[in-house]
């Protein structure tokens, strides 16, 4: 008899409102709770800034189009 294949546990997101210094707003960006380890003292959102920082960059070498430098980020 077959066994039932486990699904994959996911480490799971956490959610994060950006403004851009131009003005612009993007709401729910997600950042993989793995890239958020504060075990190096580091601050949550400035963990969470270079990550949506790191997505935006691989957005724009992708769509050739830069997006504004990043202003603020908050919790979701």
């Amino acid at each position: 008899m077959a066994r039932k294949k486990s699904k994959a546990k996911t480490g799971g997101f956490s959610m994060f409102n950006v403004t851009y210094e131009d003005g612009t707003m993007t709401s729910n960006r997600r950042v993989a709770n793995e890239l958020l380890d504060q075990s190096f003292g580091d601050e949550l959102l400035d963990l969470a800034r270079t990550a949506i920082e790191d997505q935006d960059n691989e957005i724009a070498q992708r769509s050739n189009q830069r997006r504004a430098k990043i202003k603020s980020v908050t919790e979701a």
